[in-house]
């Protein structure tokens, strides 16, 4: 099984090496699909330094947020596998064996993973957990799924599955997107515990309240939307 790693960066030049040294520290048969989303802080010249086959860089001449990158991505996938990975190394990619597990069973479509699951996990600030735990709530109210964790950064997919869907997202509104879609097609959404370090907004968390508000909006939207 192959996996394909899509990392959309964006002014990520402080982590985004760190982060590549581990994804391709992994035993695992796997690509990167990096998506430079308009950084302008110089991490198209970290990117640049990297020789490695495994590696695809691909390039948007300016910002277009999140969804955008990871929809570029997608475009660019060959595994059977595909995993959405943050540049900002709260997410270690040391669970990639966790998460794909579940695939060995044919009828698993979809593993997100979980930070509440894992107890030993420190809380990000109160305001963002509080955040997290709203979106997870109504998401379960309104899809009947049964999540821990939403809006987690480890969303897996079977790769043709992940590219039939009509994603339409430009920001952050992917993570409620797609949990949408994959819900309205009455597939489960396997959830597996990771490990969470999660880094405040001094250190360049770039979400924001606005974007709660966003993921609110776009679960209403698809929840009495015909897809």
């Amino acid at each position: 099984m192959k996996l394909s790693v899509i990392v959309p960066v964006y002014n990520e030049r402080a982590t985004v090496e760190d982060l590549l040294d581990r994804v391709l520290g992994s035993p695992l048969d796997l690509e990167v699909v990096i998506v430079d989303d308009g950084s302008s802080d110089g991490t198209g010249e970290v990117l640049a330094q990297y020789d490695d086959p495994r590696v695809r860089v691909v390039s948007h001449p300016q910002n277009m947020g999140k969804g955008a990158a990871i929809r570029t991505g997608i475009a660019h996938v060959h595994g059977d596998v595909a995993l959405i990975q943050d540049a900002d190394l709260e997410y270690d990619p040391a669970d990639y064996p966790v998460l794909l597990a579940p695939f060995e069973d044919p009828d698993v479509s979809v593993v997100y993973g979980s930070r509440r699951l894992l107890r030993e996990n420190p809380m990000s600030s109160i305001s963002f957990f509080l955040g997290g735990v709203s979106l997870t709530v109504l998401t379960n109210i309104l899809y009947g799924t049964r999540l821990t964790d939403e809006p987690t950064c480890y969303k897996a997919f079977r790769a043709d599955l992940l590219k039939s869907l009509p994603l339409q997202c430009m920001r952050f509104e992917f993570c409620p997107e797609v949990t949408a879609l994959v819900a309205k097609k009455g597939l489960r959404i396997h959830e597996v515990p990771i490990h969470y370090y999660p880094r405040r907004t001094s250190e360049g968390k770039k979400i924001r309240a606005k974007d709660w508000f966003e993921a609110v909006s776009t679960l209403l939207k698809y929840r009495f939307r015909r897809v």
